[in-house]
C-alpha cells in the first residue's frame, strides 16, 4: 500500500470535467484507489464520491492505492493532479 500527500495543482479545482479524468485514470487500474481530504475518504473510480469533496485549486489530499499496480497508479494520479498531465 501506498499513501501520499499531493496538492491539487490544476488550475480550475476538481470540478466535473477534470473529476471525470481523474475517474478515468484511476479506472485503468486494478488497485484500490482512495482520495482523502479532511475526514472524507472516497474511491477514487467512483465520480459521483470524487464529486461530493468538491476539491479547489491548491489543495492538499493524501492519495492511498492498493493492489498489484499501485506504484503505477499512484504516479500517473500524482502527474495528473499536478497538473503535468
Amino acid at each position: 500500500m501506498i499513501k501520499k500527500p499531493i496538492t491539487i495543482q490544476i488550475p480550475s479545482g476538481l470540478e466535473a470535467r477534470p473529476v471525470a479524468l481523474l475517474v478515468q485514470v484511476a479506472s485503468q487500474y486494478e488497485s484500490e484507489i482512495y482520495v482523502e481530504s479532511e475526514a472524507k475518504r472516497v474511491n477514487a473510480k467512483s465520480i459521483m464520491g470524487m464529486m461530493t469533496l468538491g476539491l479547489n485549486a491548491g489543495e492538499n489530499i493524501t492519495v492511498t492505492a492498493n493492489g498489484g499496480d499501485e506504484k503505477e497508479a499512484m504516479d500517473d494520479i500524482e502527474k495528473y493532479l499536478s497538473g503535468k498531465e
